[in-house]
C-alpha cells in the first residue's frame, strides 16, 4: 500500500528546525504540488535550488515530517519559474509515481497543506490562529482553542458468502472501478456499528462475524481507512442505494475482477479474498 514504503522510514514527530540547503520543499496550490516530473518518476526541489529566486525562503516555512534522514517543509508564495524542470502535477498522480517513499510523502505532505490552509483562522472567535513550537497545533490566543490535524475513520468493508464477496462502483465519481463496500463512522458509533450500518444502507443486508483486517491512512481524503471482512447474515438479496452506489453484485472468488495494484487496502482485500488468503 501507499504507506509501505520500506525500507525508509516514515517519521511524523514534530520536530521544527530551521531547513537546511538539502531539505525539501513542498509547494502546493489548489489540488497541485510542484515536483520534478520524469514518466512516472518525482523528485521534489530542495531549498538550495529555490533560494535564488525566493531569498526568504528560510524565514517562511511549516515544518511537515522526515522520511529517513530527509526533512520536508510546506512553504508559500513561491516561485519556481526557472527552477530547472520542476512542474506543478495534480495529488492524484502520487497514487501511480514512483519511488513509492516520495509518493507518500506528496500526498501525505498535500493534507496538511490543505489542513494548514483551512484553519487560518479561530472558529469560535475568528481570530488568526498560530503555530505551536511543541506538537503539532495551531492555537488562537484570544480565546485559547486548539485545533489539530483532521483526520477522518471510514471502515471498507468486505462482505462475502461462501466463496463469493460483494463488490460495488460508486453513483456519480471520479472512480469507475470495482470497489468494497465503504463509509464514515458517525459520531457516538463503535467502528463495528459502522459496518453493519453502512452494509444495510447502501445494500440492505445484514452482516456477522465481523473481523479487522488492516488500517491505512488515506491522505488523498482525509480518512484513517479500517478493513473488516464480515460474513453474510440471512438473504442475499441486494437492495442498492442508488445515491451512493451504480452497482453492487456477487462475484465468485475465482471471477474477482481486479489486477494487482499495491496502492490501496480496498485493493488488497479485493486480492487477499480472491488469492484465497482470506
Amino acid at each position: 500500500m501507499i504507506q509501505d514504503i520500506e525500507p525508509y522510514v516514515y517519521n511524523n514527530a514534530y520536530d521544527p528546525k530551521a531547513p537546511d540547503k538539502d531539505s525539501f520543499v513542498l509547494y502546493c496550490h489548489d489540488m497541485e504540488v510542484l515536483v520534478k516530473y520524469e514518466g512516472k518518476e518525482i523528485a521534489f526541489p530542495t531549498f538550495g535550488e529555490l533560494e535564488k529566486l525566493n531569498p526568504d525562503i528560510y524565514e517562511q516555512y511549516t515544518y511537515l515530517f522526515s522520511i529517513d534522514q530527509m526533512r520536508f517543509y510546506l512553504t508559500e508564495h513561491l516561485t519556481y519559474d526557472a527552477a530547472g524542470d520542476f512542474q506543478m502535477i495534480h495529488k492524484e498522480q502520487f497514487r501511480h509515481a514512483k519511488p513509492r517513499h516520495l509518493a507518500f510523502a506528496g500526498i501525505t505532505g498535500f493534507q496538511l497543506y490543505n489542513w494548514y490552509k483551512s484553519r487560518k483562522y479561530c472558529g469560535k472567535c475568528g481570530k488568526p490562529l498560530k503555530k505551536d513550537q511543541k506538537e503539532r497545533m495551531l492555537y488562537c490566543e484570544n480565546c485559547h482553542q486548539m485545533e489539530y490535524p483532521k483526520i477522518s475513520p471510514a471502515v471498507i468493508v468486505g462482505v462475502t458468502d461462501g466463496n463469493r464477496i460483494l463488490m460495488s462502483k460508486y453513483a456519480d465519481r471520479d472512480y469507475k472501478k470495482y470497489a468494497l463496500l465503504a463509509g464514515f463512522t458517525e459520531i457516538g458509533e463503535t467502528i463495528e456499528e459502522t459496518v453493519k450500518r453502512e452494509v444495510m444502507e447502501e445494500v440492505g443486508l445484514k452482516v456477522k462475524n465481523i473481523r479487522f483486517y488492516k488500517s491505512q491512512p488515506w491522505s488523498f481524503t482525509d480518512t484513517l481507512l479500517m478493513g473488516f471482512f464480515a460474513d453474510l447474515d440471512g438473504d442475499s438479496e441486494i437492495t442498492l442505494d442508488q445515491e451512493e452506489l451504480a452497482l453492487a453484485e456477487w462475484f465468485e472468488r475465482e471471477e474477482v475482477p481486479v489486477t494487482e495494484r499495491n496502492i490501496s487496502l480496498t485493493n488488497e482485500m479485493i486480492l487477499a479474498f480472491k488469492n484465497s488468503i482470506i
